[in-house]
């Protein structure tokens, strides 16, 4: 029987791309240099703010300093609409999420939340209108583990109090969450609703995992445990 229900955010309970985007290409033009010698700074310094070991703010204050460009204003002003972007994604929620998460909790099914994330992203989800109906909420930049690393998934366990077959996990399937959760015992689901052809996102359908097209396909995926 399923006892817990973990999420993925990206791509899972949030989008970035039914919004404006404010990622590497967006913010070299801002600065007035190419993305090749803007993603120099920022791709190399991924890991770190995926770990909380830099800031969103170290971070471009180097990109500029080092390409000449520091001012103040265009300091803020990078740091204002990279802010903006992310709260800009819990404008577009698909309309089933919130009866989704109302109905796992009606069914006393535990909710966690595992996210490789920065700590601008953070900020975004503990404020967000998801964050009280999380039981256990792991983060990459708070914990320094991320996906796919099995201590962080283990770690989310433990506080929902379940083992890995009381577990369904639901993710876009990027950072080989999918593969880990299966190779620790959990049920996998992938999150097709917001996948797109022709958009960039950071995972396909994975044909070897069963999808759910809506978020409420949830609840019927979980009713299967209990024939």
């Amino acid at each position: 029987m399923i006892r817990a229900v973990i999420f993925d955010m990206f791509e899972t309970l949030i989008t970035h791309f039914e919004g404006p985007v404010y990622m590497a290409k967006q913010i070299a033009n801002d600065i007035g240099i190419t993305e090749q010698k803007f993603r120099e700074i920022w791709d190399t310094t991924d890991d770190d703010r995926t770990l909380g070991k830099r800031t969103l703010e170290e971070v471009i204050e180097e990109v500029l300093k080092v390409n000449n460009c520091y001012s103040a204003e265009l300091f803020e002003r990078i740091i204002t609409k990279r802010k903006l972007s992310k709260i800009e994604c819990f404008e577009h929620i698909h309309p089933e999420i919130i009866p989704l998460f109302t109905t796992l909790k009606e069914m006393n099914l535990k909710i966690g939340l595992i996210t490789n994330c920065y700590f601008e992203e953070r900020d975004v989800i503990k404020n967000s209108i998801f964050f009280d109906y999380f039981d256990s909420v792991c983060m990459s930049c708070e914990l320094g583990v991320k996906k796919p690393d099995v201590e962080i998934f283990q770690r989310c366990m433990s506080e929902l109090a379940v083992v890995p077959e009381e577990c369904l996990y639901i993710g876009d399937g990027g950072s080989f969450e999918l593969e880990t959760a299966k190779s620790l015992g959990m049920h996998p689901l992938q999150a097709a609703w917001y996948l797109k052809d022709g958009v960039n996102q950071p995972a396909k359908r994975k044909k070897e995992f069963l999808q759910a097209e809506s978020p409420l396909d949830v609840i019927a995926e979980i009713n299967k445990y209990k024939e």
